[in-house]
C-alpha cells in the first residue's frame, strides 16, 4: 500500500466550476495554468502543487482520492473546504 503521494489540485467553491475545469483539462488545458487562474488555495500560485505528503495527512475524502484513485487522471472530490480537482502525480 502506498505511503506517500504527490498531487496537484485546484480548489473551487462550486461543483459546476470543478466540472468545467475538468472539461477544460480533457480538452488539453494545462493543469498549472488553470490552478493559477481559479484555485482558492494558496497552492494555486504554485500551479496547484501540494508536493509530497503522507497518507492520513489530508482530510479523509482528499486522502482517499489520492491514495486509491487513478494516477495522472484528474478527478473531482468534495471536502469541507469546497470542490477539488485533483491530479495525483505519483504514489510511493
Amino acid at each position: 500500500m502506498a505511503r506517500t503521494a504527490a498531487a496537484l489540485h485546484i480548489l473551487v467553491k462550486h461543483q459546476n466550476q470543478a466540472e468545467d475545469i475538468l472539461q477544460q483539462l480533457k480538452k488539453g488545458a494545462k493543469f498549472q495554468t488553470l490552478a493559477r487562474k481559479y484555485s482558492l488555495c494558496p497552492s494555486g500560485k504554485k500551479g496547484g502543487d501540494l508536493g509530497e505528503f503522507r497518507q492520513g495527512q489530508m482530510v479523509p475524502a482528499f486522502d482517499k482520492a489520492c491514495f486509491r484513485g487513478e494516477v495522472l487522471k484528474p478527478q473531482i472530490v468534495k471536502t469541507k473546504f469546497g470542490w477539488h480537482v485533483i491530479k495525483v502525480l505519483y504514489r510511493t
